[in-house]
């Protein structure tokens, strides 16, 4: 039987083993929760100076578009007056004007030169034609960096450092751009540290050489931003928060340490999964069927966005859906069930003219002017007519009316059916649904849910009825759960269609499938029955 002394000596020994055991377990702990925040952070600094540069760009862009729609093109006073209002009017122009033959002919800075030079070879060209210029001769400016934009004979000037909003050191970031002839990728602002070409362009979190690397890109343009900072400069940087974890670590051993990451894994921010959801092709698609409340069969699907969390916890679209929109990459989502629902049911839509899959679309895809030609691309790719992918908006994205409008006429023009989604929760009235020109209103589940209820909203259904009537548009009732709410839509003087529980919930694509097939059996089986019995009554047999 051990004694007190060798009982005591065992217990120092241990404790000593495990507090050395807890420190070394703290100092690794410290490290990767260090490392992993500031890996959040530099990829959410890298997302906010991508947002500022869209902003920029579009806003330069909408300039060069103003300068090439103006009445005025020959440099005189009034164009040079025109140019000076246009600059005193943005947030980020320093300069506009013309150029000809490789150099400045007019601008609202400069006026007219008496002498002009070239001004070389663009840095980079763009896909769309647009050329970048760095730091020209005229707009050079200790400290600032200057960007020029050129198209046709148009240019525009901005300072981006004077709006970016930047980090202080030790966070650090370059701004990177495409030549469309060469396929190079070039720096276009920031620091001018060499970071591996394999980082540079490549969405994503990397660490390299004792750096680490956040990089994002935009999807609307061709630029990408990386943020960077040293592995020792970050701790640095946490260095209280390094001492704490190394000294409680010590203190509980390996226990504190298994609970921190169990907290630090809790709290991995949901918006940063739901982003690596979608780059990895992780969010599913689920069918709920459209049916013909005459015949019975199943005439279309909606696509629905499904997702389940890093914890297998499924996350309700009312939250993820704001959650992508809010981050900026509720496009990249769109585009991702687009492509989803082509790899279910191409095959569907090439042999089946009157089958329709519909498909959700934002403000955000509606003000992409790349998401129609991307859409039609693809589909030229997969042999699918464009008449099979119905697109649904609802009425909050159509707040900015011009803009609605031109999006939906492009796509109708494309060959796509456009439904407004939610009518009736909004801002609808019938002027409102002649300017949009949309093909069919979806009713609020709010209205069919208040019939037979004796509920006043379900008064309004009769007037919603007659505006989509005297459109001549289509009609689907959501949220039919019911035969009596069936029954009410199917009795109306024009055609409607149904969604809702009562003829299936969403569904994956397989079970959707075994849906549609039962379906149609059984109505050509209603509609065999009712030749039958007609034919009986003919011959007088009873």
């Amino acid at each position: 039987m051990p004694t007190l002394k060798q009982r005591i000596l065992t217990t120092f020994i241990v404790t000593v083993c495990a507090g050395i055991l807890g420190v070394a377990l703290g100092l690794w702990v410290a490290r990767v929760v260090t490392i992993r925040m500031m890996q959040a952070r530099l990829d959410n600094y890298a997302g906010r100076l991508v947002a500022d540069e869209e902003a920029a760009d579009l806003e330069l862009r909408t300039a060069l578009a103003a300068i090439d729609a103006s009445e005025h093109k020959n440099c005189a006073a009034p164009e040079i007056a025109y140019l000076r209002a246009l600059i005193f009017e943005s947030q980020s122009l320093k300069d506009a004007g013309r150029m000809r033959a490789g150099a400045i002919a007019c601008s609202a800075a400069l006026g007219k030169p008496a002498q002009t030079s070239s001004l070389g070879e663009p840095e980079f060209t763009q896909q769309d034609g647009t050329a970048i210029y760095r730091n020209l001769v005229p707009y050079q400016s200790t400290g600032l960096s200057t960007i020029t934009l050129e198209r046709g004979d148009s240019f525009v000037v901005y300072t981006p450092m004077t709006r970016l909003h930047v980090e202080p050191e030790p966070l650090r970031f370059v701004e990177t751009a495409m030549d469309a002839p060469t396929q190079r990728r070039g720096r276009l602002l920031g620091d001018g540290a060499a970071i591996p070409a394999q980082i540079l362009g490549n969405e994503g979190l990397a660490q390299q050489d004792g750096t680490l690397y956040a990089t994002r890109c935009s999807i609307r343009f061709f630029d990408c931003v990386t943020s960077f900072v040293a592995i020792p400069d970050a701790i640095a940087m946490n260095r209280a928060q390094y001492r704490e974890t190394v000294l409680l670590c010590g203190l509980a051993g390996a226990v504190l340490g298994c609970v921190l990451a169990l907290l630090y894994r809790r709290n991995k921010s949901l918006e940063q999964q739901l982003r690596r959801a979608v780059r990895k092709g992780r969010v599913r698609a689920a069918y709920q069927p459209i049916v013909d409340l005459h015949s019975g069969r199943v005439v279309g699907a909606e696509a629905l966005a499904r997702w389940e969390d890093e914890d297998g916890h499924a996350v309700g679209p009312d939250i993820f859906i704001p959650l992508a929109g809010k981050g900026g990459f509720i496009g990249e989502l769109t585009r991702q069930m687009i492509r989803r629902v082509l790899r279910d049911f191409a095959p569907v839509l090439r042999g089946d003219e009157g089958f329709r899959v519909s498909v959700n679309v934002t403000a955000d895809d509606l003000e992409d002017p790349q998401f129609p030609v991307w859409l039609e691309d693809l589909l030229r790719k997969e042999d699918v007519p464009a008449g099979g992918l119905t697109l649904e908006i609802t009425e909050g994205s159509t707040v900015r009316r011009g803009m609605a409008i031109e999006a939906i006429r492009r796509l109708r023009a494309q060959g796509h059916k456009v439904h407004l989604d939610d009518f009736g929760t909004g801002y609808s009235s019938l002027s409102y649904l002649h300017d949009l020109a949309v093909d069919a209103i979806k009713i609020d589940q709010s209205f069919t849910r208040a019939i037979g209820t004796g509920s006043v909203t379900v008064g309004i259904l009769p007037q919603i009825l007659s505006i989509v009537e005297a459109l001549h548009l289509n009609v689907i009732a959501e949220g039919v759960e019911t035969q009596e709410q069936a029954s009410y839509f199917a009795d109306a003087d024009l055609p409607v269609l149904g969604q809702g529980w009562l003829f299936g919930r969403p569904q994956p694509f397989a079970e959707f499938e075994k849906l549609r097939a039962e379906r149609a059996w059984c109505a050509e089986a209603k509609v065999q029955t009712e030749e039958d019995a007609s034919l009986l009554v003919g011959s007088g047999v009873k």
